[in-house]
């Protein structure tokens, strides 16, 4: 499965568009790893508690998104958007494009 940013695919052609897809991510975060992330805040660097649940947040909101696509019957998604919220305490991720079938 080929997920791009770009409009297109360099190199092949679009031969359907299936409609829009979406892949999504909600996960909460602990009172422990906020303490610290605070701490980490105050005295500088970066918070690798924070960075670890958005990166494990952003896979499974693209892994959501390529499994519906395949659901669809696509073999890629273009237009790929990545969008992050934080929602009473719990950070989402967000994935949309459009899945198409490749020619």
């Amino acid at each position: 499965m080929i997920v791009t940013t770009t409009p297109n695919v360099e190199g092949h052609l679009i031969a359907e568009y299936k409609g829009i897809v979406v892949g999504e991510a909600i996960l909460g975060a602990n009172v422990f790893r906020d303490m610290f992330a605070g701490i980490t805040d105050i005295i500088g660097g970066r918070s690798g508690a924070y960075e670890a649940s958005l990166g494990e947040a952003r896979e499974t909101a693209l892994k959501e998104l390529e499994q519906r696509a395949r659901d669809a019957g696509a073999n890629a998604v273009v237009g790929v958007d990545l969008d992050y919220e934080v929602i009473n305490n719990m950070l989402m991720v967000s994935a949309s494009g459009t899945a198409v079938v490749l020619g």
